[in-house]
């Protein structure tokens, strides 16, 4: 039941993300004095509008998105004699280029309220967090296995004893400067060593300033993996018993703090979100792996019906703070996706206003007279093949969640 109330508030959060993108076009639209005919959440057939105005708002049958007609948004549309000068194609660049920035910007907008309301509620991921030093905060004994299941619940063995660092005398609050002679000032630097050696490894340890030389003998544990096909895949690896002092990977905030909290905690995830857009091209090969029955790549993208599936699960597990950040997340990909300067995006259609104004500046350099609006018509073939692209993507990110989908631990 639970699942059920995530699927439906994600999906409601979703629609409601894009009705607020649309809201950002038909406000700065209806501000620089351009007509905005209708605007309208969900497609197909009307369910609701009303008139106020010049403008017709409503519901339709479909909830998959929404619109705002602005009249003449292209210099092929049938306008009345009331649009004719009103048209968006005539309008000045700049108020044309705050019309389509301003759907992006709503969605930048709300991402960033959103990430206030969690950073105040249950805070936020260190999205940059500090390398995990080698200063130790437990010691412990070795299992002799572990068990991962497809959910990624892990089972060990017990164990008794102080484990190999325990026997060579580690204590809680050591700082682990050098192996086998190597000097060493992070976790990933001696994990791996640790990990891998084939004998005795020798430790240089600092102990409240004082440094002194220990030698052990990692134990060999076995870890067995069942991953979401069924299949079972075994490895051994060594471990001495050591956990490493980690810093927090969230953080917490209040009134005050919450402010220049959330301006770097959403740089950093506008950053982070454009590098993943640039990197989905390379994602399609290991879509192809998740579809043809590989192991699907947790880094790889999701499509809606994922991510509503993934809210659902969030939901179900309480993870609720989760829940919010995923929504977070796709506005800004929202904001950031419809930047591309290719159409139909918003992105491609501010790319036009920017060759107009080039063009028309370096034509009145010269003397001469401004050139007509840029012919649609033209650009067809371009605008067919993104969307032919951006549709099979969509068909395999789908199908990938379908048959091969992103799960959550229980």
């Amino acid at each position: 039941m639970v699942f059920a109330i995530g699927v439906v508030l994600f999906a409601l959060g979703l629609l409601a993300s894009i009705a607020w993108h649309e809201c950002g076009h038909m406000w700065a639209a209806q501000a620089t004095g351009m007509k905005v005919r209708r605007y309208f959440v969900g497609f197909g057939p009307t369910l609701w509008s009303t008139r106020r105005g010049e403008t017709e708002y409503g519901v339709k049958a479909l909830p998959f998105g929404g619109f705002c007609d602005i009249a003449g948004m292209t210099p092929h549309e049938q306008l009345t004699a009331d649009e004719q000068s009103r048209a968006m194609f005539r309008q000045k660049p700049w108020k044309r280029l705050v019309v389509l920035f301003a759907g992006p910007a709503q969605n930048f907008i709300l991402g960033f309220v959103l990430i206030v309301v969690a950073g105040l509620v249950w805070g936020l991921p260190d999205l940059s967090p500090a390398p995990v030093g080698t200063t130790l905060t437990k010691i412990s004994c070795v299992p002799s296995t572990i068990t991962v299941d497809a959910d990624g619940n892990q089972t060990e063995s017990g164990c008794t004893g102080t484990g190999p660092a325990g026997a060579a005398g580690l204590q809680p609050g050591d700082k682990i400067v050098a192996i086998d002679g190597n000097p060493v000032d992070q976790a990933s630097q001696l994990s791996p060593r640790i990990r891998e050696s084939s004998g005795p490894i020798t430790l240089t340890v600092d102990r409240a300033g004082t440094e002194f030389t220990t030698t052990m003998t990692p134990q060999p544990l076995t870890v067995t993996t069942t991953d979401s096909k069924g299949t079972t895949s075994t490895q051994t690896i060594n471990r001495v018993g050591i956990v490493f002092d980690a810093p927090p990977t969230w953080k917490t905030y209040n009134a005050l703090t919450i402010w220049p909290g959330a301006a770097v905690f959403t740089g950093e995830l506008a950053h982070q979100t454009w590098n993943a857009l640039l990197s989905m091209p390379t994602k399609v090969h290991n879509l192809w792996i998740a579809v043809t029955g590989g192991e699907r790549d947790p880094d790889t993208p999701v499509s809606v019906y994922g991510a509503t599936v993934l809210g659902g699960q969030a939901a179900e597990r309480g993870l609720w703070e989760t829940f919010f950040l995923l929504l977070i997340s796709i506005n800004f990909f929202l904001g950031l996706f419809n930047l591309i300067p290719l159409l139909p995006l918003d992105g491609g259609h501010m790319a036009i206003v920017g060759y107009e104004k080039g063009r028309d500046t370096f034509r009145r350099w010269f003397g001469r007279a401004p050139g007509g609006p840029v012919d649609y018509y033209k650009l067809l073939p371009l605008t067919y093949a993104v969307v032919v692209v951006m549709a099979g993507f969509m068909v395999l990110t789908l199908t990938a969640d379908i048959v091969n989908p992103i799960t959550f631990p229980n």
